[in-house]
């Protein structure tokens, strides 16, 4: 049985970096982050992670149920543990979950890198723009279920180690390698010098998606919701769309990315 930390008081300064989560989301943490919930624990404590875990936190009445979890846990990971009303005092707002920790990012990842170690057939997701946490929770969680090699995401894209980002991607954000900045426009000149094929999502696309038969070394390119992607971007791409009825014309971007990654992929698998 691994040793608990109890937590007595909300001043507790062992569990400082799990203070008013909501106000830290906004501000920031000093190169970590949160995770939460079990599903998301279970990639967190997994080989899947890319990313160190400094600690685990969890309700008292949560602790027996997480057992099998907690298994999974290095010996020494500290594991604190606190009553509920404790726990909110800690957070702030009320954790129904019960099972928070703080993973720590490490050095930011240099997109060049990165392509330079991808295999010779790879995926990559290009996102440009998309502000919305659930929208990028979205893509890393299909990313992840498709097996997307890496995502590139411009300096007007959110943060995919945002708690809430994290939570929507069931623990995807943590698993699919990533590098974030710098201008869509400099990530295109970084893939096509790579030698991947772009292909950018519009619902203007020249070509249906069942038609279009990607090469090896594919990148999607995504663009927010409403604006898509600027017209100088898919001027260097070619441009792919996915047909629907009634002139309807508009999907989630995750969607999208979804059912776009799953037509790549099976290309690219057969």
């Amino acid at each position: 049985m691994r040793p608990l930390i109890p937590i007595a008081s909300p001043d507790d300064p062992r569990i400082d970096a799990y203070h008013a989560i909501r106000e830290r989301d906004l501000v920031g943490r000093a190169g970590r982050f949160i995770v939460e919930g079990r599903t998301v624990l279970d990639v967190a404590l997994s080989p899947r992670n890319r990313f160190p875990l400094d600690s685990l936190l969890l309700a008292e009445s949560r602790v027996e149920a997480l057992a099998p979890l907690l298994a999974q846990a290095p010996q020494d990971l500290p594991v604190y543990t606190a009553g509920q009303a404790v726990l909110d005092g800690i957070t702030g707002f009320h954790i129904h979950r019960g099972l928070l920790g703080i993973g720590r990012r490490g050095a930011e990842a240099d997109a060049d890198a990165l392509l330079a170690g991808l295999p010779a057939a790879a995926t990559l997701l290009v996102v440009s723009g998309v502000s919305n946490h659930d929208n990028i929770g979205g893509i890393f969680r299909n990313a992840a279920a498709f097996g997307v090699d890496a995502v590139l995401l411009d300096t007007a894209s959110c943060d995919p180690l945002y708690r809430k980002a994290i939570r929507v991607s069931v623990g995807g954000a943590l698993m699919v390698p990533f590098a974030r900045g710098g201008a869509v426009d400099a990530l295109l000149d970084l893939v096509v010098a790579h030698g991947f094929t772009p292909l950018a999502l519009t619902p203007a696309g020249t070509q249906a998606l069942s038609d279009c038969r990607p090469p090896a070394r594919t990148a999607l390119l995504l663009g927010a919701e409403g604006p898509g992607l600027p017209a100088r971007i898919m001027e260097r791409a070619l441009t792919v769309r996915i047909p629907m009825r009634g002139h309807f014309d508009s999907l989630n971007v995750a969607t999208a990315a979804g059912i776009a990654l799953h037509h790549v992929t099976a290309i690219h698998a057969g």
